[in-house]
């Protein structure tokens, strides 16, 4: 089986989020991709079946399946158009979330996902303490995860959190985010140590809460945002209705086979 690793929202190699993706030959069970995905060690392992009508598309971490990933869907559909797999315009992925879809946009790829919209919450017991901070400007859960916004980009790059502590809550990340300077509109970082990854590189699944939550108070619908990881990563985002843009480059840094 054809195997790479893709380092995704970067046009530079050994930035941005790296993914495996497997192109799956015929039907294997969750433990089988479980343990490719544990094998791998990255934050997201794809595994990419044809179909009629698209592809069938799952994501494992190294220790859980997840239901939504931005960066392994991105790389995803770098992988299917470099390896001329297929010459769609459009790829079609039947995952967990719904059908996502991929196209091209210049030299970008443009992923279309669902908005997560958070709620206002008061900040659960243990939470702020875990990110060592005192206060924040805003607390809120969606569907997956807490989002915390800090009052500056410095208090969001200076965090150094107590990932014991946040792997005990019962979610399956942190968002901590801020409104960004210079290029970008917010900056954030994602820590989800109960899903087997201390801190994400880049997370896509995270700014379908991130691009409502930022365009409600920047009062627009597209901005470019950049997630402040020690491997750094960016991305364009557009809000649209209940759906959410997410636009972002990818570079193959090993092709190989899976022979197991």
């Amino acid at each position: 089986m054809k195997l790479l690793q893709i380092d995704a929202f970067t046009s530079d190699a050994f930035k941005g989020n790296p993914a495996a993706v497997c192109f799956m030959d015929g039907v294997r069970d969750d433990r089988w991709m479980a343990n490719v995905a544990a094998e791998m060690n990255l934050a997201e392992t794809a595994f990419l079946t044809p179909g009629d009508d698209g592809w069938g598309l799952r994501w494992f971490t190294p220790t859980v399946e997840v239901d939504l990933c931005g960066h392994a869907t991105l790389a995803s559909a770098h992988a299917i158009w470099s390896e001329n797999v297929s010459s769609d315009d459009v790829l079609r992925f039947h995952t967990r979330s719904g059908v996502l879809t991929a196209k091209h946009d210049g030299d970008m790829i443009e992923l279309d996902f669902p908005a997560k919209r958070s709620e206002s919450i008061a900040a659960p017991a243990g939470l702020l303490d875990a990110l060592g901070v005192s206060d924040a400007a805003y607390v809120g859960r969606n569907q997956f995860d807490y989002i915390v916004e800090l009052p500056s980009e410095a208090d969001v790059r200076a965090l150094k959190p107590d990932h014991g502590v946040l792997r005990q809550l019962p979610v399956r990340g942190v968002i901590v985010t801020s409104r960004g300077t210079g290029d970008y509109d917010f900056i954030s970082r994602f820590f989800a140590p109960g899903s087997g990854v201390d801190e994400d590189p880049v997370t896509g699944s995270s700014h379908c809460c991130l691009t409502p939550y930022w365009s409600e108070r920047l009062g627009k619908t597209e901005m470019n945002a950049y997630q402040a990881s020690p491997r750094g990563g960016a991305i364009r985002v557009r809000l649209d209705g209940d759906r959410v843009k997410l636009a972002g480059h990818a570079i193959t840094v090993i092709r190989g086979e899976l022979l197991v």
